[in-house]
């Protein structure tokens, strides 16, 4: 699997930790940035990391800032990404199982590094359901679309 990975100066060295677990499982990891901890602006990150997946260029993105909230706000704003804020098991089950999210948001001020990597690993191993979740998934399509 292809995933595209970022993060601000909050989430740097957890974004090394997962980057290095995503490699080690045998998934191509792109690495946007930042890579150092000076102070640097998320929704340019998120605006990059959403539209490639979009584009279709990775299959899923990985975003990490402090608390996640300005990032999925972000990253929700790029046409065909459904970003989820993973603060917990449920959140993530719900995330990818009901939303089919593409990309997944992390916040280093909420998480400690071993749960964050622990919702990672289940966020994919976490199939889309379908069903009548497909239909709200597309409702969700037709809005973008509406503007």
């Amino acid at each position: 699997m292809r995933v595209v990975i970022a993060a601000d100066h909050n989430g740097v060295p957890l974004k090394s930790r997962l980057a290095g677990w995503l490699t080690g499982r045998g998934h191509l990891v792109a690495d946007l940035g930042a890579h150092t901890t000076d102070v640097v602006d998320y929704p340019p990150l998120c605006a990059e990391v959403g539209r490639r997946v979009a584009a279709g260029h990775d299959d899923l993105g990985i975003v990490i800032g402090g608390s996640g909230q300005g990032e999925v706000i972000a990253c929700n704003k790029v046409r065909g990404v459904r970003a989820g804020l993973a603060y917990s098991r449920f959140a993530v089950e719900i995330s990818r199982g009901n939303n089919d999210a593409n990309v997944m948001v992390l916040g280093t001020k909420v998480l400690g590094d071993d749960e964050a990597e622990e919702l990672l690993a289940l966020w994919l191993d976490t199939p889309f359901k379908g069903g009548v979740h497909a239909a709200r998934v597309a409702q969700i399509g037709a809005l973008e679309q509406q503007g």
